[in-house]
């Protein structure tokens, strides 16, 4: 039933990559024991490229190699640093998205270079995924050093910057700084945080996702989930209005994660909160349209 457009794996079970205290990457094996059972058919799965984001890299190599071994269930993406190739601004990006568009990768994700949008190796990035016709899924964060994520202040200005001047580039949004701008009282100290409470009228990203027909939400991890469950009145609304825009995934990036948002939208589904057609959108039909699967 749905495709979770957001996953991390590792295909190598080695205890030495195991993260400092005691978190690691689950098999493909044990992400099929995850989440086949609570409906998911399939999973977008990401190499970690970025050293900001992790202690231990992997290789798009990796990701293809999974694969290749359950074809049924991976659905590989790219992942291209902005600085590969010679750390310059001119880089051609373009030779390499298309050696692994070739091998099957749907898009280039979860970009995490702590760079801001406007840096010219970021722009080469976008123009170069804009040019082979691949989507981007990106980590915001709200400040360099200490974070990981493509840097922008508050209000996204950065991000509307870039779907204005790349307007074929299809760019799925994530992270607790992408999703707190659901709300038009967010405060700089509440970015990279879990909101809670009523969402108030005026958030960035609703006006972003009305204003721009490049723009996706990616509901994967804490952060998507709290931006439609913390006000589910207003969720259910969000949810109907940008049915066509709006992406299921889990964010499983460790065998002791858990997976709320598969129980929020059926209980939605089920109560009459939102509309079937909705429901599959969200769970599968965007996924099925945007990667052409």
């Amino acid at each position: 039933m749905f495709i979770d457009i957001h996953v991390h794996a590792r295909m190598f079970d080695v205890p030495e990559r195991n993260m400092p205290g005691g978190g690691r990457y689950a098999t493909p094996q044990e992400l099929m024991e995850m989440l086949r059972p609570r409906g998911v058919r399939a999973v977008c799965t990401f190499a970690r490229v970025n050293p900001e984001v992790g202690w231990f890299m992997q290789s798009v190599e990796e990701i293809l190699w999974a694969a290749e071994e359950y074809p049924d269930f991976i659905i590989p993406f790219m992942n291209i640093d902005p600085r590969q190739c010679l750390n310059h601004p001119d880089a051609d990006l373009s030779y390499l998205m298309n050696h692994y568009k070739e091998r099957g990768c749907k898009g280039v994700g979860e970009v995490c270079a702590n760079l801001r949008f406007d840096d010219p190796r970021m722009k080469n990035l976008f123009r170069h995924a804009q040019a082979c016709e691949l989507p981007i899924t990106f980590h915001l964060a709200p400040k360099e050093f200490g974070y990981y994520g493509i840097i922008d202040e508050l209000g996204l200005p950065g991000l509307e910057n870039t779907l204005r001047e790349f307007p074929d580039l299809r760019l799925f949004g994530h992270s607790q700084p992408f999703w707190a701008e659901i709300s038009g009282d967010l405060k700089e100290d509440e970015r990279n945080t879990y909101p809670a409470g009523e969402v108030v009228e005026g958030g960035t990203v609703v006006r972003l996702l009305r204003e721009y027909p490049n723009l996706y939400g990616d509901l994967s991890a804490g952060s998507g989930y709290n931006a439609v469950s913390r006000d589910p009145e207003f969720g259910y609304a969000f949810m109907t209005e940008f049915a066509d825009k709006l992406l299921f995934g889990t964010d499983v990036a460790d065998v002791r994660n858990e997976t709320p948002l598969i129980d929020f939208l059926n209980e939605a589904v089920e109560k009459g909160h939102i509309s079937r057609e909705v429901y599959e959108k969200i769970g599968w039909r965007n996924a099925e349209r945007l990667l052409a699967l």
